[in-house]
């Protein structure tokens, strides 16, 4: 009797040797997961970046920057962390991407500018009295704009024991490590560095760049309201598209965007596609960069995703996603340099900058602990101490002023937070207390529940958590549907100003699109005067705390016999005149005010395709 056993055996291995291609092939995709820089943050000319990658095997690997391959790419490799050292010359700045075996990473923006600044570990944090965690050894010092920073930076640094380990040179800011060991030490040097004559102020850092982002509490909208129906941007995509076709002759610009957000994730169908070929072939779809994050519902995956998430997925949908077909090519860039909470997200934004973006998206902000809500409740959540704030303050002082000075058609467009409180009193919340015409403010609103007209004041009404007064500029609808792992699925519904800003951002950039010399204050014109009522009427002016956003100026109204306003963007379906007297269609990021006792409630213009349609006329 022959035994068979062997001959099963060998075809057993057999299969399994014909298996194992199959498996190579399917092998975990390439993601990269961080890009920082590392080693010595004070050289300029060649430069060292820490990567954390997963997916890669063992084996040759190759790293493309702006599609072209770095001929000296990697110093070592340790686990899933990579080092890659560039020689800045002839370089730019760009989008990185990894190779290997015909397999390509997730694309991510490598910045070759000088502003960076360290995270600090979990044993270089302690709790202070407020109950907050504080960086111990880790402060910067703002210079006085008089005196040369690094020079000074490092006179400070030889005077008090400490090392200089960042900086951000066109805010003559450098960051410090101090010989501290506690907190008592480290007050007792930020004390006696505030006294220096060249010091201008120290920031002090208290928790990490991701407890900053923001998370409105309150419930969502019921399922079976207009919420979804009417707070939608497909009118708007459509009027772009009708309008803006090849042969209308109207050219279009590309526009870049930054996002200060920590990742987004690469696997889920919403951004899947933006990996693998390079993105910028295309001259016209837009283009995401960003580190992949491991979850499809976080904050950046849904910031990011309501300005770039593809079509037909399932869970989100991108506003200039959806311009395609006829945009200039949109580049996102998703970042934050390092963990290093407020003064991380400043020198990602100064990078940026100087990279060429001209929309700044930051949904973050911080309050100051003791901050009341509208209530007289104290605020818990995002706060800092007063301290902190004091730093920040000044941090974000010397930005703006840059920004006038360096950038002065860059707008940044920044949350209101959700403590249902005062976006405008500097020692309430930070940045939005800003008065400054490159800084954008937007709160959150939701529909109401009454059967009414767009135009209606009643039509929508303000998030609960929002905060609010006369330094919000716009509000946006604040409800968004999370991305998804699979197609298909419907999303966790995510709420706060965290989701408002990116519709008003997108706006913006489509506006500029269409013409790039638009200056901030013509931008927030015609953003705000093609607005319509909402609020309660009064016979009396309005309390401090009704006071949603800020009022309509004489130079903003649509006509002379208008009445002052409060504006508030919403989203929905208009049918009226524009202010311009053509014939307006339906909207989609329609714009809505709060009406003093003065009150007309005509239409207002047709939202984001008015708002268009005046860039275009």
């Amino acid at each position: 009797m022959t035994c068979t056993v062997p001959h099963k055996r060998g075809l057993w291995s057999a299969l399994l040797f014909l298996a194992l291609p199959v498996t190579v092939a399917a092998a975990e995709p390439i993601r990269i997961q961080q890009l920082q820089r590392c080693g010595d943050l004070l050289q300029t000319q060649t430069q060292t970046f820490c990567l954390r990658v997963k997916g890669l095997q063992s084996g040759e690997w190759q790293a493309r920057l702006n599609g072209e391959r770095l001929a000296q790419q990697h110093l070592g490799s340790s686990g899933e962390t990579l080092q890659l050292q560039l020689d800045t010359d002839g370089k730019r700045s760009g989008p990185l991407v990894l190779e290997q075996q015909g397999r390509q990473s997730n694309p991510v923006w490598l910045s070759l500018g000088t502003s960076h600044v360290v995270a600090a570990t979990e044993d270089e944090v302690a709790e202070n009295m407020d109950g907050l965690t504080s960086y111990v050894d880790l402060v910067s010092v703002v210079i006085e704009e008089e005196y040369d920073g690094l020079e000074q930076a490092e006179r400070l640094a030889e005077k008090y024991g400490a090392r200089v380990v960042g900086m951000i040179p066109p805010l003559n800011t450098y960051q410090l490590r101090l010989a501290a060991k506690n907190l008592d030490e480290r007050d007792a040097t930020v004390l006696r560095l505030g006294g220096e004559v060249s010091v201008d102020a120290v920031v002090i850092e208290e928790s990490g760049a991701e407890d900053s982002m923001e998370a409105d509490t309150a419930s969502a909208p019921p399922a079976d309201n207009e919420e979804w129906a009417s707070n939608r941007f497909l009118d708007a995509v459509n009027f772009y598209q009708r309008r803006l076709q090849q042969e209308s002759g109207v050219e279009t610009h590309p526009i870049s965007i930054g996002i200060i957000e920590r990742d987004v994730d690469f696997d889920a169908p919403d951004f899947s596609d933006y990996t693998g070929a390079d993105c910028r072939a295309d001259s016209r779809r837009l283009c995401l960069y960003a580190p992949d994050a491991d979850q499809p519902d976080g904050h950046g995956s849904s910031v990011s995703g309501i300005l770039a998430a593809a079509w037909d997925k399932g869970g989100n949908s991108g506003f200039l996603r959806g311009l395609d077909d006829v945009g200039p090519g949109f580049d996102v860039i998703v970042g934050r340099d390092s963990d290093a909470g407020i003064t991380a997200n400043i020198a990602a934004s100064v990078n940026m900058v100087e990279d060429g973006v001209r929309v700044l998206n930051w949904s973050w902000g911080t309050h100051r602990v003791g901050a009341i809500d509208v209530n007289g409740d104290p605020i818990d959540s995002l706060v800092r101490s007063g301290i902190a704030m004091s730093g920040y303050e000044e941090l974000l002082e010397e930005f703006f002023l840059w920004l006038r000075e360096e950038h002065p058609n860059v707008v940044v467009v920044n949350s209101a937070g959700n403590g249902s409180s005062f976006s405008g009193r500097d020692e309430y919340r930070l940045p939005s207390s800003f008065v400054t015409d490159q800084l954008f403010v937007v709160g959150g609103h939701q529909r109401s529940e009454k059967d009414v007209p767009v135009d209606d004041a009643a039509y929508a009404v303000k998030r609960k958590a929002s905060n609010i007064d006369m330094r919000v500029d716009i509000t946006a609808a604040a409800c968004v549907r999370a991305s998804t792992a699979k197609a298909d699925e419907e999303g966790e519904v995510h709420c706060g100003t965290s989701y408002a800003t990116p519709l008003v951002t997108g706006l913006l950039a489509a506006m500029l699109s269409i013409n790039p010399e638009l200056e901030p204050d013509q931008l927030r014109m015609l953003l705000r005067r093609s607005a319509m009522t909402i609020g309660e009427e009064y016979d009396f002016e309005p309390t401090e705390g009704d006071d949603l956003t800020a009022p309509i100026l004489p130079s903003e109204r649509q006509r002379p016999e208008q009445p002052g306003r409060r504006t508030l963007c919403a989203a929905g379906y208009v049918q009226g005149a524009g202010s311009d007297g053509a014939e307006s269609g339906p909207c989609a990021l329609t714009v809505k005010q709060q009406p003093q006792v003065d009150r007309t409630f005509s239409p207002c213009g047709a939202g984001a395709a008015a708002q268009l349609k005046r860039v275009i006329v």
